[in-house]
């Protein structure tokens, strides 16, 4: 089972023998007991980087006190590695020297339901002498939401993952095998979707009954609270979402709902895949962001006098989302597929509006049920799985705290889908360098990050576009089938 608590404090912060450090050895010793008894061999621990690749150090459960009390090494040149693997550099980061310390989160430790003899917990990511890793993407989130909170604000947040399921190939380059049935395709290469079926569809939910079980019973298993599970639109394609806690532990939730299902697919001798596209023209796989934002046990997006009954705090968080938006889609479709996904009239959220339950808009606004003030929030939908869910957490947090010191007010909310009204609502960037130019020019954002971060995660976006330059769809689209 999972350990849970509210938003994790630092790492231990010195190099030394601290009581810190014997608090952590000794809670985690007591952990690998228990671990052991559970016929638990080793822990992964793991972070995300600028890629937006789950990268991850394991240790035997014998190592799991040493590790707490000490970190497990690992270099920071993966801050600027690209998402195949090859490296980029950068004014802080970059090249072949230095060290970090990971430091695994024991109040996520989470035995894995659908990898036996094993655990996971999320690192924190520290320098040698025990100080925070200034580019920590998990420190980034942690760091926005102690912003928010000493402004008297509690955020929640809660992802949604959409995946296609195709049948397992020998290797990345091997084509799917074949499987009967409507939506299979045959040619070449492309997936083989092991869910045929309509959009939505019972046929698919039959077709994969003891798969999606099992996906639900492995979640439950880790203490992951899940609100619904249905098949998507695309061939092959299912959406899952969980309950929202706050912004580092939805994503957490995350990165554990993802790497679950894909040790569940790997049982079922399935492969499941959270890239932005798994075909081009489409319709791909989002990870939408929702939040809700609270103060003094309110919820700020009911009961004041504001658009559609936000409050005028609440509705200032959510002009600085969208103000900042052009910038932020750099972050939150980091990649050059990301803009093969993003095309009107497909519920990708291309446009910069918002409106109240209105799915072609970037910022959907759902007031919630009238009886039910906390359902209230706001769903961010510009965002797929290439993004580090970390940066997207604290980079919205950042863009919706400077609306609020600026008292931004929200523009007229846009019902319709903009490309058949023809409403004159501005078009989000439609492709990555056109973000990245929003990106360099958004000082809410650099000054949020801080430099050695910034500069690192723009590197690897500005490398991932050299790389992929001259790709065409179909190549850019499949070497990402097996990286996310």
């Amino acid at each position: 089972m999972a350990h849970r608590s509210g938003e994790t404090p630092a790492s231990p912060g010195a190099s030394v023998d601290t009581p810190l450090h014997e608090a952590a050895a000794s809670a985690a010793r007591q952990e690998a007991a228990r671990l052991t008894a559970m016929d638990v061999h080793g822990t992964v621990l793991t972070w995300v980087d600028n890629a937006g690749i789950t990268r991850v150090k394991a240790v035997p459960t014998a190592r799991l006190a040493h590790a707490a009390q000490w970190g497990v090494g690992m270099s920071p040149v993966f801050d600027v590695y690209l998402s195949d693997d090859s490296a980029v550099t950068s004014r802080h980061i970059g090249g072949p020297d230095g060290d970090l310390r990971l430091f695994p989160d024991l109040d996520r430790l989470t035995v894995l339901a659908a990898q036996p003899g094993w655990a996971w917990a999320p690192a924190d990511r520290n320098e040698q002498d025990g100080t925070p890793y200034a580019a920590c993407q998990r420190g980034f989130a942690r760091r926005m939401t102690e912003r928010a909170a000493q402004a008297g604000l509690e955020l929640r947040m809660g992802y949604e993952t959409e995946w296609v399921v195709t049948l397992a190939g020998e290797g990345e380059g091997a084509a799917e095998q074949a499987v009967a049935g409507d939506g299979a395709r045959a040619a070449n290469g492309a997936p083989r979707y092991a869910a045929p079926g309509p959009a939505y569809g019972m046929t698919r939910m039959v077709g994969l009954s003891d798969y999606v079980r099992d996906v639900l019973r492995a979640l439950a298993a880790q203490d992951i609270d899940v609100l619904q599970i249905h098949p998507e639109y695309s061939p092959g394609q299912f959406e899952v979402s969980t309950a929202a806690a706050g912004p580092v532990t939805a994503a957490d939730h995350a990165v554990l709902v993802r790497e679950t299902i894909r040790a569940v697919s790997a049982r079922h001798g399935l492969h499941a895949t959270f890239a932005p596209l798994v075909e081009p023209g489409t319709v791909g796989n989002g990870a939408h962001l929702h939040l809700s934002l609270r103060q003094d046990g309110g919820n700020l997006f009911r009961g004041g006098d504001g658009p559609f009954g936000m409050t005028r705090p609440g509705e200032a968080f959510l002009a600085g989302i969208l103000h900042e938006l052009p910038a932020l889609l750099a972050v939150t479709a980091p990649h050059p597929a990301s803009y093969l996904r993003l095309a009107p009239s497909r519920w990708a959220g291309v446009f910069q509006c918002w409106g109240p339950e209105n799915r072609e808009a970037a910022l959907r606004f759902i007031p919630g049920a009238a009886l039910d003030a906390d359902s209230a929030n706001a769903e961010l939908k510009c965002v797929d799985a290439t993004a580090n869910p970390y940066l997207t957490a604290g980079a919205v947090i950042a863009a919706g705290l400077n609306g609020m010191e600026q008292k931004y007010s929200l523009p007229d909310p846009v019902s319709g889908d903009p490309a058949v009204t023809g409403a004159a609502v501005p078009r989000l960037p439609t492709s990555l360098p056109e973000a990245l130019d929003r990106f360099r020019g958004s000082d809410v954002l650099r000054e949020a990050l801080g430099e050695p971060l910034y500069e690192a995660f723009l590197a690897v976006r500005e490398g991932e576009q050299a790389r992929t330059r001259d790709d065409s769809p179909e190549a850019l689209v499949a070497g990402l089938r097996h990286r996310y």
